[in-house]
């Protein structure tokens, strides 16, 4: 558990720091100022020391890491040094471009051109060689990292592999008591060898109050500091009204580690105080704050972790027995954890035998590893670990915590197996990185649910309104991701590997003769973003607070706002590349390559930005304009660079590619102006007064409010029909938007005065004649005669 809480540390440290070994290559706007000398003799002793290091292989793994560290400290002095003088190069190299290319044979060019020339690349040359020699040195000292990783990776595979005694051989287990005995008696003869002398008895007495002062205080807080804590917790839960309870708990339950690891601190003090332990007794009791604290993680973690009662859980919903089993089994994993801790630490100063070691660790190793079976059967939500039915209809966390249990299940059984056979170091390798890495995953799940109820508490929602929002998926990513390091260090990673990958990282990658690093694409990205905000501020300026004073109409506001938007975004991401630093000039001639390719594939979606640009500029059509396009009829709603929304009059939308809208045939019904023209038919029967009805309908029209009288309504008689006289009003509307409206309105009245003046409209009639209507009497069946006809 400690060794997971280093690894967090060493984790940030990799992250936000710079420790030795990281080569970052940061050029663009924040390139490193190279050292002004570098000293390639010293460098060269350096090196070829490494080289017999590495060629003989009898240096220690200590050893090999402090030669790895030296090399990576001159490895980024010559990364640096290759970025010097790169702003006086490129000016060189520009005098001498535009010089001129050099003359072809028998061709004369002015001495002084010739001279100048000559000149310019003796200062080029002379630039250069620092950087080429830097650069030289760089793949020299990244090549002896590369060879002295190889061996320590090879060396760590083998001692994983390495097969040893077998702790389940009797013979070997007299000596391992002895071993252990021995390490007792000794560490209480040193305790007796220093009460001896008169003045070490002088000193315990003197000391002897702080003494007892500090047992009093371990153990007041040891006992009792758990349980004031769940005090502690209850009031304030009980006290506060605003914070979420699940808050103050978390806050409150870091007394539940804090209280008791400062009552083990006190005893640790203790001991220390009379002065009369040996080197073994220090070693056991330093180690005492690392075994209790490891004792207290686990425990909170288990506490945390396993809640019975809760809706969907932590993890999953369990039992409030299963929920008990799993908060102990919690505590005994960090008490194991810590023996085992213990033992390693006394193993190495007593350098304890192989058969030894292998017989002292395996009873932890087998405890461990019954324990994590346990803990399996847990996760599984049941503890006789049958098979789920129905996994695939699991939520995601519960299909996880049953991986999480196969894992740790198939891990449980072979731990002790292969530390049965005698592959000790391998089975130390596999149980106890699995209980750091259970702890790891508790802890992201534990602080994920405390940001979680963090931003619900912060923004305001309710419990189910914040489990369904996407920022606290996002931070629980976010926390996932910053534990990856932190895994790969439990499971054997050197910090030097992770330095090594992020360095890497960081020096980007080489595409021509140029190199684009994070960093650069860090540059960009800022520059870019405050560039497309300045666009979006001004954007919003001008069309709030300038272009409603103007008499541009809302069309050609909108389209001055949208072309201002583009060219803001197409300069936000010039000005980035140019401060980047990027030298995008290598990639011409792939990039001339690629479009011709793309244009093919993307050529519609090219023609439809350009005919969005296009409508953008002579805006045949606005927003708000009733058009006709492809027999589709509606309101613009929206215009785009690719595409235009129509909404439909049946509240449908409608989205159409900008190219039909340039290269198709386009009704525009409200262009200009709302004005537009209404044609009204009417049928009268026949025998009407035709006079009396152009009147009637001439006045119907006129009196409408909607109809202009400039110029008036007209009413025509169209002719004779199969069943009505043919009348038609034809007017000008005001506002050609409400022409149904006024077409309803109009037949309404037209309606109403035609029943008032007695004027019939006519409906659809037909005279039907049968020539032979005796086909239609029924025949006489066959030896019967017809009947009569009658009179």
């Amino acid at each position: 558990m400690i060794r997971l809480l280093g690894s967090l540390l060493l984790a940030l440290a990799l992250v936000f720091g710079s420790g030795g070994g990281i080569g970052i290559d940061t050029g663009g706007a924040w390139a490193q100022t190279a050292p002004a000398t570098i000293d390639f003799a010293a460098w060269g002793k350096v090196a070829e020391r490494a080289e017999t290091a590495l060629e003989d292989q009898r240096a220690s793994n200590t050893a090999l890491e402090d030669l790895r560290a030296e090399l990576a400290s001159w490895r980024v002095q010559f990364q640096a040094a290759q970025s010097a003088n790169n702003a006086r190069i490129t000016t060189l190299q520009q005098q001498i471009d535009v010089l001129g290319p050099i003359p072809a044979e028998g061709e004369d060019e002015p001495a002084e051109i010739v001279e100048r020339r000559a000149a310019l690349n003796l200062q080029l040359a002379a630039l250069k060689t620092p950087q080429l020699s830097a650069e030289e040195a760089y793949r020299r000292a990244d090549g002896l990292i590369r060879e002295t990783d190889a061996i320590i990776r090879e060396r760590h595979t083998a001692s994983l592999l390495e097969l040893g005694p077998s702790p389940l051989n009797p013979t070997l287990w007299p000596q391992a008591l002895r071993s252990v005995s021995s390490t007792a008696s000794q560490a209480v003869a040193e305790v007796k060898t220093a009460w001896l002398p008169q003045a070490q008895k002088e000193q315990v007495r003197e000391r002897l109050p702080l003494t007892i002062i500090y047992l009093v205080v371990a153990a007041v807080l040891i006992l009792r500091g758990r349980r004031w804590s769940q005090r502690l917790g209850v009031l304030m839960m009980h006290w506060s009204k605003v914070i979420p309870d699940h808050l103050v708990s978390f806050v409150v339950s870091i007394g539940q580690i804090l209280l008791p690891y400062i009552g083990i601190l006190a005893l640790t003090e203790a001991l220390f105080a009379p002065g009369l332990l040996g080197f073994r007794g220090q070693i056991i009791v330093s180690e005492l704050p690392t075994v209790g604290l490891a004792i207290l993680l686990a425990l909170w973690l288990g506490t945390r972790l396993f809640q019975p009662a809760q809706g969907d859980g932590v993890l999953q919903e369990m039992s409030a027995g299963l929920a008990a089993l799993g908060r102990r089994l919690s505590g005994w994993l960090g008490a194991v954890w810590g023996l085992n801790h213990l033992l390693v630490r006394l193993a190495i100063y007593e350098d304890y035998a192989a058969a030894t070691s292998a017989v002292l660790h395996f009873p932890l190793i087998l405890l461990g590893g019954g324990l994590l079976f346990r803990l399996s059967q847990v996760l599984r939500g049941t503890p006789k670990a049958e098979q789920t039915e129905g996994v695939g209809d699991l939520p995601f966390r519960a299909r996880m915590a049953n991986l999480l249990a196969n894992t740790l299940m198939v891990i449980a059984v072979a731990g002790p197996l292969i530390a049965a056979i005698g592959y000790l170091s391998g089975a130390l390798a596999l149980v106890f990185p699995a209980m750091e890495t259970v702890a790891l995953l508790a802890l992201v799940i534990v602080l994920s649910g405390v940001m979680r109820d963090a931003y619900g508490f912060a923004s305001g929602r309710d419990e189910q309104a914040t489990r369904d929002a996407l920022m606290p998926v996002l931070l629980s990513l976010v926390l996932t991701l910053a534990a990856l390091p932190v895994a790969t260090l439990i499971w054997g990673a050197r910090l030097s590997d992770l330095t090594e990958l992020w360095a890497r990282f960081r020096s980007g990658f080489q595409i021509g003769d140029s190199r684009i690093s994070p960093t650069d694409f860090l540059t960009f990205a800022i520059v870019f973003a405050v560039g497309y905000l300045l666009t979006r501020l001004f954007q919003a300026a001008l069309k709030s607070s300038v272009l409603p004073k103007t008499q541009i109409d809302p069309g050609g506001q909108n389209a001055i706002v949208s072309g201002l938007g583009y060219v803001g975004i197409f300069l936000a991401a010039l000005i980035g590349i140019s401060t980047a630093g990027i030298d995008l000039s290598s990639l011409a001639i792939v990039a001339g390559a690629l479009s011709v390719g793309i244009g093919f594939g993307l050529q519609n979606i090219v023609s439809n930005f350009v005919s969005g640009i296009i409508l953008l500029i002579e805006r045949p059509i606005a927003e708000g304009d009733w058009i006709e396009v492809g027999g589709n009829m509606g309101y613009v709603r929206d215009i785009s660079v690719r595409s235009t929304r129509i909404e439909t009059f049946d509240r449908t939308d409608v989205i159409i590619p900008n190219a039909d809208l340039v290269s198709g045939t386009v009704t525009n019904y409200t262009r200009g102006n709302l004005i537009g023209r209404a044609i009204l038919p009417i049928g009268v029967a026949y025998g009407s007064d035709t006079h009396q009805v152009e009147a009637i309908l001439k006045e119907i029209a006129t009196a409408h409010p909607m109809v202009s009288l400039n110029p008036p309504p007209s009413v025509h008689f169209r002719g004779f029909g199969a069943d009505s006289l043919d009348f038609e009003i034809r007017a000008i509307l005001r506002d050609v938007n409400y022409g149904l409206s006024v077409k309803t309105a109009l037949n309404h009245e037209i309606a109403k005065r035609f029943a008032e003046e007695g004027i019939e409209i006519p409906f659809a009639q037909r005279d039907v004649w049968l020539r032979n209507p005796e086909v239609l009497q029924p025949q006489p069946a066959p030896g019967r005669k017809a009947p009569k006809k009658p009179t």
